[in-house]
């Protein structure tokens, strides 16, 4: 059947996405959805009716989330040939994948209910870059707010070493060392101390569950070995350490923390990765209100920041912007990152 122009270019998109982030073979698993999008599976159907934009509710991947799923538990070994990049041929994925959603569709229908939750742990590096620069301006002491945490796994932003260019920062008896392949010049150095971290997630993940667990695995694209080991070891940190992670929605959760009394001497900083695009104008609105009100009452003793690392929609880069009060408000464009952290280009020097 004929297959809707925009359904069908949003999953060219991510596939697009997904070979530009050095995976290959999750980006063919996303371009065999064209071809699944027009036969008669449940999951097909899915996919083609999808009533919103399929790119920003992620739709591609929540579907190679429930096939990575398959492979890991051995269920549908076959796919590890396209992990690998031993099966090229798109002809052939492309029946792969068919072949196998025909087998599973009732089960893998359910990976279409939420969207893919990773929040992963190297884009925690950009927050720690930005926090370096924000030290020389306000308060260099951060009570971290972040909306969208999923896991937790950028709660543990204090628990990791980074090495950004050069510049080391974190503890040193931290048994994760978050490495990101730097592009410009090294950022600034300026120290800074963390007091307290807080998160929120409409749907958060309990990682102490292991079913819960292993689903967030199933997210991480097959072709990053490193980005398991961060999660194994964020896993651990949380079993043994929980993190201050709530359910709630991010508008009412901001609000309510904005309104909470700041210490004097701290400044509050929000921060969001990769997150926005799902959220309601309406919520985006709500927040965006909500920073602004907060920013007319910051003074120099009790600063306001908003860090965000976002895909700008029309070159797909995740930039990362910084605003702080008093002090404008402007946002400062300071760099980019890849989508999961293994790179940050600098330009916050420039």
């Amino acid at each position: 059947m004929a297959l809707r122009a925009d359904i069908e270019n949003g999953l060219q998109q991510q596939a697009d996405h997904c070979a530009h982030n050095d995976a290959p073979g999750t980006a063919a698993i996303c371009r065999a959805m064209v071809e699944l999008a027009k036969g008669n599976t449940d999951c097909g159907r899915k996919i083609a009716d999808w009533p919103r934009g399929i790119i920003d509710d992620a739709v591609p991947l929540r579907l190679a989330g429930g096939l990575h799923d398959l492979f890991r538990r051995g269920i549908e070994p076959q796919l590890g040939a396209v992990y690998c990049g031993e099966m090229l041929d798109q002809d052939e994925v492309d029946t792969l994948v068919s072949e196998i959603v025909r087998r599973h569709d009732a089960a893998l229908l359910l990976w279409f209910d939420s969207a893919p939750q990773t929040n992963e742990a190297g884009r925690s590096s950009s927050f720690i870059t930005a926090l370096h620069w924000l030290a020389s301006r306000i308060i260099p002491k951060f009570e971290l707010l972040e909306f969208g945490s999923s896991a937790g796994m950028n709660l543990l932003i204090d628990r990791f070493r980074y090495n950004l260019g050069g510049v080391d920062s974190g503890p040193d008896n931290a048994t994760v060392t978050i490495r990101p392949d730097w592009r410009g010049p090294p950022p600034p150095a300026t120290p800074f101390t963390i007091g307290t971290i807080r998160g929120c997630d409409l749907n958060p993940i309990d990682v102490r569950d292991d079913a819960a667990a292993d689903r967030l695995r199933a997210y991480i694209w097959p072709e990053m070995p490193e980005r398991f080991v961060r999660m194994d070891a964020g896993i651990t940190m949380v079993r043994q350490r929980p993190v201050d992670l709530v359910q709630a929605d991010a508008a009412d959760w901001v609000e309510a923390q904005l309104a909470m009394p700041q210490a004097s001497g701290t400044s509050r900083v929000l921060m969001h990765s990769i997150v926005w695009q799902y959220l309601p104008n309406s919520t985006q609105a709500r927040i965006t209100a909500a920073m602004e009100r907060s920013a007319l009452a910051a003074t120099q003793e009790h600063p306001l920041a908003w860090i965000t690392l976002e895909t700008n929609r029309v070159t797909m880069r995740h930039e990362l912007h910084v605003r702080f009060w008093p002090g404008g408000g402007a946002p400062v464009h300071l760099g980019e990152a890849q989508a999961h952290g293994a790179w940050v280009e600098w330009l916050g020097s420039r």
